[in-house]
């Protein structure tokens, strides 16, 4: 599905990114994303800081081509070149490189500077048709107190549910689909309704009905 690139390069001024003009260009972040879910496996994780207004999708619209990239293949590339094309909006976008077990932490480093004032966390969650864990767009802490941040699953409604390996990428022990679909899907990013046992995968191993990760985030002044 292709939708304008506008939602994630759209950048909203206000007193917050003024105040931002005052953080140091030195301060880091260390952004840390745990994967609570029992038996969901995510691909590897984007993670970038930016400017306010910087925003992966809009809950209720269509996902850009690049979250759609993520949500069915876990192919982080696109939106890491996106987020990079946008120079001095964001601070810094990484890939953690590795997927992240149930149970499992990555930590990465970030740069801020002025105007950073919010960060994003993207991964797919596998296996599924196109389910993805976030955080999209919210505020970095403005002191050194760590900020804890409990992140659900969504639906990128660009390919349907139905839950068939032959749909769905992810470790050779479970599914080895395609990565991407032509099935339409909702048409839209909504909460993800789970796994329903309805293909090839068991509701009682791969469902969830809860948040799936714990994100936090510290500041690194220098």
């Amino acid at each position: 599905m292709k939708t304008p690139r506008h939602t994630l390069a759209a950048v909203l001024l206000g007193a917050g990114a003024l105040f931002s003009q005052m953080v140091s260009a030195e301060t880091s972040y260390q952004i840390t994303i745990t994967n609570m879910t029992q038996s969901q496996v995510f691909t590897p994780v984007l993670m970038a800081t930016h400017q306010a207004g910087i925003v992966a999708f809009q809950p209720g619209q269509p996902a850009i081509s690049e979250l759609e990239a993520i949500a069915e293949s876990g192919n982080v590339q696109p939106a890491l070149d996106l987020l990079n094309s946008l120079g001095g909006k964001v601070g810094e976008a990484k890939s953690s490189g590795d997927v992240l077990p149930p149970g499992h932490s990555v930590t990465l480093t970030l740069a801020g500077g002025p105007g950073i004032t919010h960060f994003m966390v993207v991964a797919m969650l596998i296996p599924t048709n196109d389910a993805f864990v976030a955080i999209n767009g919210d505020a970095l802490p403005t002191s050194d107190e760590m900020r804890v941040y409990v992140a659900p699953a969504w639906d990128a409604g660009t390919e349907d549910n139905d839950e068939l390996c032959s749909h769905i990428p992810g470790p050779p022990s479970v599914c080895q689909g395609e990565g991407v679909s032509s099935s339409g899907g909702e048409g839209f990013v909504h909460t993800h309704p789970g796994i329903h046992g309805i293909g090839d995968l068991n509701a009682a191993t791969y469902d969830w009905r809860s948040p799936t990760a714990i994100v936090k985030v510290q500041r690194i002044s220098s």
